[in-house]
């Protein structure tokens, strides 16, 4: 008989494990962790315990993290162009979304190699459809830089986003991300903020960035946490005055009246005639 691990066309699957509740595992991916020759994984025992769970047999485990990700995925597909069936999964979740797996699958795309996904549980879509927040349209941002320049421009960029905004957070870091984002947003910008989901702690609150501010400081942050941030709000037209404000300063630093109508337009969002109109005003040369 042959081994249902060994195959002729070997190939690489992503499989998605419970965020908490074991029960979430499906039976796609039971069937798929049984049939796997290699195992990638971030930690060997986590992954053995949930294995050991459902009762299947201790494969071949390939360590794949942050630090191994480069050199694991030779290794990896070394595996799959041998034949074999070989699974990736995270800690929890969908491996490849703010967890190894996103050089590893466009390495083994690159290779030829056939690359499968088992769904699953997702903490982001959890929190997302959990907020009563708008869902039609949103962006991840995953975890922010920790610190420097990166961050900056990662919380500005995030302060105009008019989609809703999903983020990851550790709970040593939550309360400086929610004061960052109350500078940069607003107190009053509404964040729904969800920890230990499908867990037996699970809680999901929901309020404004100062409220939540206010919170964090009370309430000691435990367990691993998604935020979901609303949307900003459409921003207010530009009044003229502010258009000629905007183009005077253009033009003192010698762009043409028609190149600062064009700045200024895309700056603003309007249209470049309504500009170009204020620019040729004496006011606007003030």
């Amino acid at each position: 008989m042959s081994d249902a691990r060994h195959v002729s066309n070997g190939r690489l699957i992503l499989v998605g494990t419970p965020i908490g509740n074991l029960g979430d595992l499906s039976p796609r991916a039971l069937e798929a962790l049984g049939q796997a020759a290699v195992v990638a994984c971030e930690d060997t025992r986590r992954t053995g315990r949930l294995l050991a769970h459902f009762g299947i047999a201790s494969p071949t485990y390939v360590v794949v993290n942050e630090h191994t990700e480069g050199d694991a995925a030779e290794r990896v597909l070394g595996h799959v162009q041998r034949g074999e069936i070989v699974v990736l999964v995270s800690d929890a979740g969908m491996p490849g979304v703010s967890d190894p797996g996103e050089y590893l699958v466009a390495q083994a795309i690159a290779a030829g190699v056939t690359v499968e996904v088992v769904p699953g549980p997702s903490a982001v879509l959890y929190a997302l459809v959990a907020s009563g927040l708008a869902t039609s349209r949103f962006v991840f941002e995953g975890f922010l830089p920790r610190k420097g320049s990166e961050r900056t421009r990662r919380l500005r960029e995030i302060s105009p986003e008019p989609r809703t905004i999903v983020l990851f957070e550790a709970p040593h870091r939550l309360e400086r991300t929610l004061k960052d984002l109350a500078d940069v947003c607003g107190d009053e910008r509404r964040i729904v903020v969800a920890r230990e989901l499908t867990k037996l702690h699970e809680e999901i609150w929901r309020g404004t960035l100062a409220e939540a501010v206010a919170r964090c400081e009370e309430v000691d942050p435990r367990g691993e946490y998604v935020l979901v941030l609303d949307g900003a709000p459409p921003a207010a037209e530009a009044t003229d005055d502010q258009l000629r404000e905007a183009v005077a300063g253009a033009l003192r630093r010698g762009l043409s009246k028609r190149d600062a109508s064009t700045e200024v337009a895309e700056q603003f969002g309007v249209a470049r005639n309504r500009v170009y109109d204020l620019a040729i005003t004496p006011r606007a040369l003030r």
